[in-house]
């Protein structure tokens, strides 16, 4: 019979293990994402709410609204930046 003992150093690196691989989930959970909320878009640009709301205005982000609700498509935000760029 074979008998393995664990440390808590053992428990220590698993613990540290999982805890990596769950923030890796969470960290991505829109990175396969089409559309994205306001919210996401706002982490995205790091702008705020009234910032959003005059690219919208301006026309220079596209929109579609769904319900109360304001969806943006990844890859034209992406475009827009490009097209954006300095």
């Amino acid at each position: 019979m074979n008998l393995d003992i664990l440390t808590k150093q053992d428990l220590e690196d698993f613990k540290a293990d999982i805890i990596k691989e769950v923030a890796a989930v969470v960290d991505c959970s829109s990175c396969d994402k089409e559309w994205l909320r306001s919210s996401e878009v706002m982490e995205m640009l790091s702008i705020s709410t009234g910032t959003l709301q005059n690219l919208r205005i301006n026309g220079t982000i596209s929109y579609t609204r769904m319900g109360g609700t304001l969806f943006y498509k990844r890859a034209d935000i992406i475009a827009t930046l490009n097209n954006n760029a300095a």
